[in-house]
């Protein structure tokens, strides 16, 4: 436990440093990723408008230069979605390759467990506020709809060559999903186990159970909890359990919430319900 917490400020080792400075380059944008969905306000009124007025040529094109912008940002929000793909998948190469324990791997790799534990951070903070904006499906709907309405219009179709029928296609499957960003790295996770069919499957799952156990520990443990310097550390702590939990539970053939399985669940629902509704609504809701 010791060992983790002082690895929340790790500097990479020179065996982990290639790894790190790719992962560390998205890491880097997250937080504008981050900001962007905050931010998002949403066409609803300008649509609305449009529906209710087919026949008014303003307001069809108002909604189309209202939507066309945000479908663009987006793009942006998928596209990181890839490159976090990528990145968890590096990560998980180091930390689950023989012949080292998953122990040992943390102890050896604290600063790529550092980065491990941050893209899940970052997954279930985005998550938590995509489940809060209706307006991104609405939006994404509206823009598929009247994409081929407008070819017969001949309307500004610049859109096209940022986002096509096909990256559309990809867009639409993405957010469909409840928790998209967890849904990506689920998929990415699974698709490294199978693709990864000489390494033993409990070098993957001990991992992510590992520092799921961790992570209950520093937040039921006064002694530990007590040290941490804000509740924003509280936050991190779970969302990286619920994370993992929620990546174990898709490559273990029993799932996490099996009595076979080696995250204790019912402890880690226990610590989720101690805290503030507020804080862990989100968290509930995921792995529900």
């Amino acid at each position: 436990i010791i060992y983790l917490m002082k690895a929340l400020s790790h500097q990479p080792t020179e065996g982990e440093r290639e790894v790190w400075n790719q992962v560390n380059s998205v890491l880097q944008d997250s937080e504008s990723i981050l900001s962007g969905l905050q931010a998002y306000k949403g066409a609803g009124q300008e649509i609305r408008d449009a529906i209710q007025n087919p026949s008014d040529f303003m307001l069809q094109e108002r909604a189309w230069n209202s939507v066309c912008p945000l479908v663009i940002k987006l793009k942006k929000f998928y596209s990181f979605s890839l490159r976090l793909e990528e990145a968890l998948q590096s990560l998980l190469e180091c930390l689950t390759c023989p012949p080292f324990t998953p122990t040992q791997h943390l102890e050896r790799e604290q600063a790529l467990a550092k980065q491990f534990a941050e893209i899940l951070h970052f997954t279930l903070r985005f998550d938590e506020l995509k489940m809060r904006i209706p307006a991104i499906q609405n939006d994404f709907s509206y823009y598929r709809r009247t994409i081929s309405r407008n070819r017969i219009n001949n309307m500004n179709l610049d859109i096209e060559n940022e986002v096509n029928n096909e990256m559309a296609n990809r867009m639409s499957l993405f957010y469909a999903e409840a928790t998209p960003m967890l849904k990506t790295l689920s998929n990415a996770t699974t698709n490294f186990v199978t693709e990864n069919k000489t390494l033993p499957l409990e070098n993957t799952t001990d991992c992510l159970s590992t520092m799921a156990s961790v992570c209950k520990v520093m937040l039921e443990t006064p002694e530990y909890s007590s040290r941490f310097s804000s509740e924003d550390t509280v936050l991190f702590c779970m969302r990286v359990m619920v994370g993992v939990i929620i990546l174990y539970d898709h490559v273990h053939p029993n799932g996490a919430f099996n009595k076979s399985s080696k995250i204790d669940m019912k402890g880690c629902i226990k610590v989720l319900k101690e805290q503030p509704a507020d804080n862990v609504e989100g968290l509930l809701n995921a792995l529900k």
